[in-house]
């Protein structure tokens, strides 16, 4: 799983965020294919980096003991906006569009594809403190209309 977040000139207040979310990570966390369905549990490492206004995040995740997916975010600031794309498991690319909301980024996103019935949902990339962060994927369960957490990855600073 890749990472990448690119705060722009005009942006220079987000890089002091940005850098707090560098450094070696690991943890475990659990995804769902569709809302409905059973959760699938991971294991998760991230090496990340920040420079200047970049930050880069890569790493893997494993589910089932061997299932290994690729999967990446490129975001860049516009202000306290951020926009980007997300490539999920499937390939496919889709847009993210949000704001940071104290120590979260905060984003729509808008899937390549129809998944849970429609192409939206959200994702949050939380700091929790100083050496944990949260990266948590919301949809909507297309027969309850509720929201639903489809993915939840928590990672410790090494």
């Amino acid at each position: 799983m890749a990472l990448c977040c690119s705060a722009s000139l005009g942006a220079a207040n987000e890089e002091p965020f940005l850098k707090t979310l560098a450094g070696d990570w690991t943890g475990h966390g659990s995804m769902k294919r569709t809302t409905s369905s059973s959760p699938i549990n991971l294991d998760c490492s991230f090496k990340s980096r920040a420079t200047g206004q970049e930050l880069s995040m890569n790493g893997t995740c494993r589910g089932l003991i061997v299932v290994s997916k690729a999967v990446s975010a490129e975001i860049k600031t516009t202000g306290s906006r951020y926009a980007g794309r997300y490539i999920g498991p499937s390939g496919g690319v889709s847009a993210l569009s949000g704001s940071r909301a104290g120590n979260a980024i905060k984003l729509d996103v808008r899937w390549s594809k129809i998944i849970n019935g429609d192409r939206n949902a959200n994702m949050t990339i939380q700091r929790v403190d100083d050496n944990s962060i949260r990266i948590t994927t919301v949809d909507r369960d297309p027969q309850s209309g509720k929201q639903v957490v489809t993915s939840q990855i928590d990672l410790d600073r090494r």
